[in-house]
Parts: C-alpha cells; sequence; structure tokens
C-alpha cells in the first residue's frame, strides 16, 4: 500500500492518500494507527505532491556500501558511522534542491529510507520488521565543502532542501530485494541491490534502537551505493526505487 501526502493546486489544505490505479484515494486519520477512506478520489495531475510525512527526526547512515559482493567485510563495525538531518531540510518529489550561493554544487545520494512505526527501544534484529511502518525513497544531498577535516559532516547535510523524500511510503516492501538507481539529467549513475549494504538493516536499526529510542514517524537513511556524483543549478536529479516511485527534483543556485 502506497501513502501519499498532497495539496490541491492552489490549496494550502494538506491531505492524505492511497495510491490507487484510479489515482489517489483520499483519506483521514493517523497513517500510523487509525484512519478511514474518504470518498474522494484525486486525479494526480490536479494535486502537488509533498513529502509523504513531516518526519519526527532524520537519522542518517553513513558509508555504508561496497560495490560488489566479495568487498563486504568479514567483520562488520560495532557501531555505525551515523548524523542526523533536521526537519527543516525536508521537501517533496518535484520541489528545487537549492545550492547555497556560498557554493557551486552539491552532492547527490539516493538512499532507501526507513520510516518507523511504533515507539522502538533495545530490539533484536528479528524484532525489527514488528516495528517498521514503511518505506520511502530518499536523496541525501550533501555539500562536502561544509565537511570538518576531523569527520564533522552534519553542516554539510542540513541546509534547507537538502532531504527530498518521497514520493510515497510504499508499506508492502521487501528491502532486500530491492535496487536504488539515481538518474542525473536523464543519465543513469547509481545502480546498486540494498544486499551491498556493509551495515544491512535490520542490524542497522537493532544497533540505533539500543543507542536511542526511536519513535514513530522517524526517518531512518540506510546508506547511499557508490556512484554519487556532484550536481549543479539548472540539473534534474531522480532517485528512483521501482517499488516506491521515483523521487523527482530540479536543482537550482539560491
Amino acid at each position: 500500500m502506497k501513502f501519499a501526502r498532497f495539496k490541491k493546486q492552489n490549496e494550502e489544505t494538506i491531505l492524505q492518500g492511497i495510491v490507487t490505479e484510479n489515482g489517489i484515494q483520499q483519506i483521514e486519520g493517523n497513517i500510523f494507527s487509525n484512519w478511514k477512506y474518504m470518498g474522494i478520489i484525486h486525479n494526480e495531475e490536479d494535486i502537488e505532491l509533498l513529502a509523504p510525512l513531516t518526519p519526527r527526526h532524520v537519522i542518517g547512515i553513513g558509508a555504508n556500501y561496497v560495490g560488489k559482493t566479495e568487498d563486504l567485510p568479514s567483520e562488520l563495525p560495532e557501531i555505525p558511522v551515523f548524523f542526523y538531518k533536521p526537519i527543516s531540510s525536508v521537501i517533496g518529489s518535484g520541489k528545487s534542491i537549492v545550492i547555497p550561493n556560498k557554493i557551486e554544487e552539491v552532492k547527490f545520494e539516493s538512499e532507501l529510507a526507513v520510516v518507523i512505526g511504533k515507539r522502538t527501544s533495545n530490539i533484536t534484529e528479528e524484532e525489527v520488521t514488528e516495528f517498521i511502518f514503511g518505506y520511502t525513497v530518499a536523496n541525501d544531498v550533501t555539500a562536502p565543502q561544509f565537511f570538518h577535516k576531523d569527520g564533522h559532516w552534519m553542516i554539510g547535510k542540513s541546509f534547507d532542501t537538502f532531504t527530498p523524500l518521497g514520493p510515497y511510503i510504499e508499506t508492502e516492501l521487501d528491502p532486500n530485494k530491492v535496487t536504488v538507481k539515481a538518474y542525473l539529467n536523464g543519465d543513469k549513475i547509481q545502480d546498486s541491490v540494498t544486499k551491498l549494504m556493509i551495515i544491512p538493516m535490520r542490524k542497522m536499526i537493532a544497533g540505533l534502537s539500543s543507542i536511542m529510542t526511536l519513535e514513530q514517524g522517524d526517518v531512518i537513511l540506510t546508506g547511499s551505493p557508490l556512484g554519487a556524483g556532484m550536481m549543479r543549478d539548472g540539473d534534474d536529479i531522480i532517485c528512483e526505487i521501482a517499488e516506491i516511485g521515483g523521487l523527482r527534483n530540479p536543482v537550482k543556485q539560491g
């Protein structure tokens, strides 16, 4: 089931819906626990898609892919490299990624993102999927010029518009059987199966839950495959997982 969040063209009311063959069927209520169908179906050309949720937190995992199976390490790191991204950086599909005036290009990083469905603390790897609501696509936009020489990443990942999410949240997905792709101006730049993650998704989330309590609506970016590159003013980027959809954002200079 695909959940969408949207507005009618030229209106400000934020609506929610389920993606169907006939359009987006409007719903009301809390998507995590108690919602119901409304008797309204919206044509996608008549709406503006928004980020599929307003996250409570956005947590990113860094340096989490290899290029081929034989490069996977025999011993996994005890604690993954992780960082926070402010929710003020979140935008939806179709919105512009704005490059700060201080710099001329930023890096795109297509990723599978996990949406936590309920309060989660100290869970095992076997329990992880019980606490996942669904999955979406993320572009972990990064300005590497702002990385600190000692490894401080957060500034370079925190600018407004630097966390596109969407287009939908898919609740019926096997995260071990999807391919993460990115297209820059129509050219495929990233193309990797999630089996090439260094720290698998279940181990990642179980590990995070042993450090911090994860809450309903938290979004975890699971890392970007090899091949991520730079984008400039006027570029068009699509981050795609076929089972979820394509997250498309134009790029412009601030």
